[in-house]
């Protein structure tokens, strides 16, 4: 393939970028973070790769370019990714959907096991000086839904089956004619997710943010729920209608929430997730273990190498649906 230059969306000083002299020498590389840094080198772009910048700025550089072929973001989500001129044109789009699934995994494994342990009850009573006990429960036996059973889903699900509890998924396309995932005992379509909600203890979000999936667990999903029912969030904030999910946990009509997204982030000041003793909170950064970015560096200059051998690049979007 010919010479190739990449477009990078990101603060200069970051350390990661180093690793970009693994390219090809004959690769041209332009990094920045406003449009003037990319006005010399926009018009020969053939790739642009957001590492840490997209929204306004990947909308603006993508106007100034015509020959761009390949955009990449480091992350999974697309919600502020995708725009109407990006979508139709011919570049192909990959995103890092996968790196931070094993992360995510062991996240979900963990809250599953604060809830059912009382490890919250545990440390406040050890800080006050308390010898009181806490009840605990088995998750053996005990079934997880997750919603959106992608990658993530499967990491979720690799985890707990070790455990002994039964995994039940809903996708986009519903139930197959066969069942080949041995993870998972039965899968629902997004119609049927009530039926579904209704014999899980824990139920997971992993789905990607989009039209279809906007508000997709709200006042109905939470009044199916069993009242010892923990809902934890790994996808996108806005999936869940967080009016609802408040209600739901100030009423204690389910146990509790671990949860990693929000639809607003930061979480604004005296939120009410911050004082709810049944809410496992984290700050959007169960994933970010301390190889998560160099992890993310080594996805890209893979694909990379695949994009200028000419081999199908791994984690292609389908750009009309966001994910």
């Amino acid at each position: 393939m010919d010479n190739q230059t990449v477009l990078v969306l990101a603060d200069p000083t970051e350390p990661q970028l180093r690793k970009l002299a693994e390219l090809p020498p004959e690769t041209d590389i332009a990094v920045g973070n406003t449009t003037e840094a990319f006005e010399r080198a926009a018009s020969e772009a053939t790739v642009i790769f957001a590492w840490s910048l997209s929204g306004k700025l990947l909308r603006d550089v993508f106007h100034m370019t015509e020959r761009v072929r390949w955009v990449h973001t480091r992350a999974a989500g697309l919600d502020n990714f995708l725009f109407p001129e990006l979508v139709a044109s011919p570049a192909v789009v990959t995103n890092g959907s996968g790196v931070f699934s094993q992360a995510l995994g062991e996240f979900v494994l963990g809250a599953i096991l604060y809830f059912a342990k009382d490890f919250r009850g545990m440390v406040r009573n050890q800080m006050e000086g308390r010898w009181e006990r806490v009840p605990v429960l088995e998750i053996s036996g005990k079934t997880v839904g997750i919603i959106g059973y992608g990658d993530i889903g499967r990491a979720v699900a690799t985890r707990v089956r070790h455990m002994g509890m039964r995994v039940l998924g809903m996708t986009r396309r519903g139930p197959l004619l066969y069942n080949t995932d041995p993870l998972v005992s039965q899968i629902f379509a997004p119609s049927d997710r009530i039926n579904m909600i209704s014999q899980c203890d824990y139920v997971v979000v992993a789905a990607p943010l989009t039209a279809e999936t906007r508000g997709l667990v709200g006042e109905a999903e939470f009044e199916a729920m069993k009242p010892d029912a923990v809902i934890i969030n790994v996808g996108r904030g806005p999936v869940i209608d967080e009016a609802a999910m408040i209600r739901a946990l100030t009423s204690k009509r389910i146990k509790g929430a671990g949860l990693d997204v929000f639809e607003t982030e930061p979480l604004p000041a005296g939120h009410p997730f911050y004082r709810l003793e049944n809410v496992l909170l984290s700050p959007h950064c169960a994933d970010h273990t301390p190889g998560w970015l160099d992890d993310s560096m080594r996805f890209f200059l893979s694909n990379f190498e695949r994009y200028r051998k000419g081999e199908p690049l791994l984690n292609i979007v389908e750009k009309e649906k966001g994910y």
